[in-house]
């Protein structure tokens, strides 16, 4: 791809929105990420707002389930194709397998930790590893049962690059531009600091769509990459 390593998350209140913010930042990022509410708002129309671009289509789903009903969810989706669908690593390999069996053509992508969540976070759900252990041991895990493809915080991205092969997909939510407001988001960094860390894709919602010109706002964050 010759366009910028950008993953621009349709997070819009309806369609009419996501299929502008589509057409202006399409030109200049490689891919589009249509999450659960906006999928299960508009279902395949919001799909299709993606296949009329010429963007990958990042489903992000984040599938967690037992493994017969992943697999079920995983066929339900087959015909759109997506270059991306993930799941929780922490429904288990077998859950990540069967996903992935279904989807031969597909990156089923393991979210590990999700980027909301710190270290005092996960001991109240009783996880004690500190985010970046329990990230790194669910990646291993999850590549090791049929995923091509992580996400994972900018924080965490190196550790997991370094025990993961070069063809495994890294993805990195929660980066934000230097001054940018954090959100709701916890383990940030700059979309610079995580390309040079070792992500293939960051996903970037609100600094662009959110920005006056989102289509400027793409090509400067673009550019800077």
């Amino acid at each position: 791809m010759t366009k910028a390593p950008i993953a621009v998350a349709l997070d819009g209140p309806d369609l009419d929105t996501i299929r502008r913010w589509s057409r202006a930042v399409a030109p200049h990022v490689s891919t589009l990420k249509v999450g659960l509410e906006t999928y299960l708002r508009d279902g395949a129309a919001a799909v299709d707002v993606v296949s009329a671009s010429d963007c990958r289509l990042f489903l992000d789903l984040k599938l967690h389930d037992i493994p017969n009903t992943v697999a079920g969810a995983a066929r339900s989706i087959a015909h759109f194709a997506p270059t991306y669908l993930t799941v929780h690593a922490l429904g288990g390999a077998d859950m990540i397998t069967a996903a992935a069996n279904e989807l031969p053509n597909t990156r089923v992508t393991a979210v590990t930790i999700l980027t909301s969540m710190d270290d005092v976070a996960l001991r109240s759900i009783g996880i004690h590893d500190t985010a970046l252990d329990a990230a790194v041991r669910l990646a291993k895990l999850a590549v090791g049962a049929g995923a091509r493809a992580i996400v994972c915080s900018p924080q965490e991205v190196a550790a997991i690059r370094a025990v993961v092969s070069d063809d495994v997909h890294l993805i990195t939510p929660g980066v934000r531009p230097a001054g940018s407001d954090a959100g709701d988001q916890k383990r940030i960094a700059t979309p610079q600091q995580a390309i040079a860390d070792g992500a293939d894709l960051v996903v970037i919602g609100r600094p662009i769509t959110g920005a006056a010109d989102p289509a400027a706002a793409a090509a400067s964050i673009g550019a800077s990459l």
